[in-house]
């Protein structure tokens, strides 16, 4: 059966950085963070179900830790389409396992596309209408379709992609080669590619036609390509960490870029909640929270029960859950990785992963 697009969640992350809510068998994509009422996961399912034509189509590849959570945060989803590996590996096994998976049912011919379980997206029109760009470029020649997203701060911690000749414009959408990717430049070097409006940050998301990758992988990660492609799974112990862009999207002569501008966030850490909630309020608040003298600061409580009081504080993230309490200046929270990591190494918190 063909399809216009199969989509392949990629569910493996752990969130560290929302810590304590992102917990180990509770990771952020699991979290609602935007006040929907549907996690992450689920609002990433949700946009990808029409262009996938049902839920038969739409694939998960995920962790062992976190699998049984996928099928309850996805119950219609097949259990024969949520691939579960057996180690965390980064992008590049995942992407020639899930391809290689799926090129078995639906054929070389079939479009694959990857998403993040974790974005935030505003406009799904637009989003719609991009993916289907992508698709239609995957479709005419052998291409690996990335969506760059329009930059609107020289951000350190994003991947950017530098847009060289215009190949085609699909549906007055315009399509680039890529001339190179650039891993987290310095404040000034990315400051540098947004005032000559030809870069992108590298969102992570791409669409292709699976026999390509497959292809291309074999071309430029044969010892991956060849270990997947004979052992499935099974391979996982014998493969480096490593991500797609450099085992793949840094080499190959195929990768176009589609700029894409439908409001989209990665939701990195708790700032990223402050992002979407701020508005024109004091602070953002999800639970209750009584405050004085209190201004910029992001309050959650997981338990409707508790109430959190603050006094003269400002630009502060406090977090409450279970028997943990998080209070961090908005501009360390980058840290919280790196306390996550101590706990691991204390046998008496590790309870608290």
């Amino acid at each position: 059966m063909k399809t216009q697009l199969i989509p392949i969640i990629l569910a493996g992350g752990k969130g560290e950085r929302f810590w304590p809510v992102s917990r180990l068998k509770r990771p952020k994509q699991f979290l609602c963070l935007d006040g929907s009422g549907r996690s992450l996961l689920q609002s990433t399912a949700d946009r990808l179900l029409g262009l996938a034509g049902g839920w038969d189509n739409l694939w998960v590849i995920t962790s062992e830790i976190i699998a049984d959570g996928i099928k309850e945060q996805l119950p219609d989803l097949p259990e024969s389409n949520i691939l579960i590996e057996p180690q965390g590996k980064d992008t590049a096994p995942a992407v020639a396992w899930a391809t290689l998976e799926v090129s078995k049912k639906y054929g070389k011919d079939a479009i694959v596309g990857f998403f993040p379980a974790d974005h935030w997206i505003k406009d799904t029109v637009a989003y719609e209408k991009t993916l289907q760009t992508a698709t239609q470029q995957a479709k005419s020649e052998p291409s690996i379709v990335t969506l760059g997203i329009t930059p609107n701060q020289p951000a350190t911690g994003y991947g950017y992609i530098e847009q060289g000749i215009e190949k085609d414009r699909i549906n007055d959408l315009p399509i680039y080669k890529v001339a190179r990717f650039t891993e987290k430049p310095d404040r000034p070097t990315a400051q540098s590619f947004i005032d000559t409006g030809k870069f992108s940050w590298n969102s992570g998301m791409f669409i292709f036609q699976a026999g390509v990758v497959l292809n291309e992988l074999q071309k430029y990660a044969p010892k991956l390509f060849n270990l997947i492609a004979e052992k499935g799974k099974d391979a996982y112990a014998e493969l480096a960490k490593e991500s797609i862009d450099y085992a793949l999207m840094e080499k190959t002569q195929l990768a176009c870029v589609l700029p894409a501008n439908f409001g989209w966030d990665d939701l990195g850490d708790w700032n990223g909640v402050e992002r979407l909630l701020k508005g024109d309020r004091d602070n953002v608040e999800l639970g209750r929270h009584i405050g004085k003298n209190t201004q910029d600061a992001v309050i959650y409580t997981s338990d409707s029960d508790e109430v959190i009081v603050t006094i003269g504080l400002k630009d502060v993230v406090i977090v409450r859950d279970g028997n943990v309490t998080l209070v961090v200046d908005k501009n360390h929270t980058q840290e919280i990785k790196q306390v996550v990591k101590s706990l691991s190494d204390e046998p008496d918190l590790k309870h608290l992963l």
